[in-house]
């Protein structure tokens, strides 16, 4: 299947900033999902762009899956004109009536989560019948048919000539956490289904690995496909999954900062002492957290050290001095492969799908 992304050898930006997509670790990562949920069929989630790895590229990585789930009709035809013919879910269903014959013929899997949805789809004229998941709200209070509308509904899709197999879902919103959330969901969901023979997709990340019995029949892996953990304090590394995209740079500059002066706009950063700074080629343009503060984690000639100071549109402030022999074209890390991007993201105060979905379109990416 020829790729609809540009081959990243023909760019001629000389920039050393670049992100690496290690496509075999994404193959690994699907295949510990597969472990960790034997018998449920894997829905990967491949919504905005992969998670900023590039969807068609993702895609390839990731073919062994039972499916995929996207947001977007565009995200959908894309991978029908890559060659695709797995399933493919649309997690937002469609917004206007007009969708729906592109939806008929990419064969696409619209999600029904509000009940005037399924109206407009018995109304629709289609060539053929059309698959749908119907998704149930059992505590996320975000999408999803109240429990005691679903009979009613379910009557309207079976009555339809148009509509043909139903899968039932939910959404889980604290399978990241510790507590009772997910077995409370469960139960709701158990209690709007019960007699129903229809088949469920009930587990995100977190609950794929950590709850067994809300496995339902199609799971939906996202952010452990791309290496990271979903659980907060842990990163994707305790849980045997690979990273998937390292953010790379270099050394542009160095600066010998003397006690007392800043670093960077404001200064939010005074040097304590005489300090070696470099200046790294990366910045909030190009995806990496403005809020991360000095501290935030950075390798540099794989060495561990923190930033200084406030990041700047095109570049930021590292610490030399544990690297004392760092100079200019000095590798660096700003995550991935030796910094999970959970660390970096923490340090940050944020979560690791923002970085991994903020890459920047002008960072280049390669593949591995």
């Amino acid at each position: 299947m020829a790729s609809t992304e540009p081959a990243a050898t023909h760019r001629l930006s000389r920039r050393p900033l670049v992100a690496r997509v290690d496509t075999a670790a994404l193959a690994h990562n699907l295949a510990l999902a597969r472990q960790a949920a034997p018998g449920v069929r894997l829905l990967a989630v491949v919504k905005a762009n992969a998670y900023g790895h590039g969807l068609a590229r993702a895609a390839r990585a990731l073919r062994g899956a039972d499916g995929f789930a996207v947001l977007s009709l565009d995200e959908a035809a894309l991978l029908r004109a890559e060659g695709y013919t797995h399933p493919i879910v649309l997690l937002e269903g469609f917004f206007h009536p007009d969708e729906l014959p592109e939806i008929a013929r990419l064969r696409l899997r619209p999600v029904i989560h509000r009940a005037d949805q399924a109206e407009i789809l018995t109304r629709a004229r289609l060539p053929h019948r059309v698959d749908v998941f119907v998704k149930l709200n059992t505590g996320m209070n975000r999408l999803g048919l109240p429990p005691k509308r679903l009979t009613e509904t379910l009557t309207l899709l079976r009555a339809c000539g148009h509509v043909g197999a139903i899968t039932l879902m939910t959404h889980f919103a604290a399978a990241d956490e510790t507590g009772d959330g997910v077995e409370r969901q469960l139960e709701r969901f158990h209690a709007a289904t019960d007699g129903l023979d229809l088949p469920t997709s009930l587990a995100n990340s977190a609950a794929l690995l950590r709850h067994p019995a809300a496995h339902g029949d199609w799971a939906r892996p996202g952010i452990m496909l791309y290496g990271a953990s979903p659980f907060a304090g842990e990163d994707g590394e305790s849980l045997g999954l690979l990273p998937t995209m390292t953010l790379e740079s270099r050394l542009i500059a160095t600066q010998f900062t003397r006690k007392g002066e800043g670093v960077g706009y404001g200064p939010a950063f005074v040097a304590e002492r005489d300090i070696q700074v470099g200046v790294v080629a990366c910045g909030y343009a190009d995806g990496y957290p403005r809020h991360a503060g000095t501290g935030t984690p950075i390798l540099v000639d794989g060495r561990l050290t923190r930033t200084l100071g406030r990041v700047s549109m095109d570049m930021l402030a590292v610490d030399l001095s544990p690297i004392p022999n760092a100079h200019v074209g000095s590798p660096v890390t700003l995550w991935g492969a030796g910094l999970p991007v959970e660390r970096v993201a923490a340090a940050a105060g944020t979560i690791a799908y923002e970085l991994l979905t903020a890459l920047a379109p002008r960072v280049p990416v390669e593949e591995t």
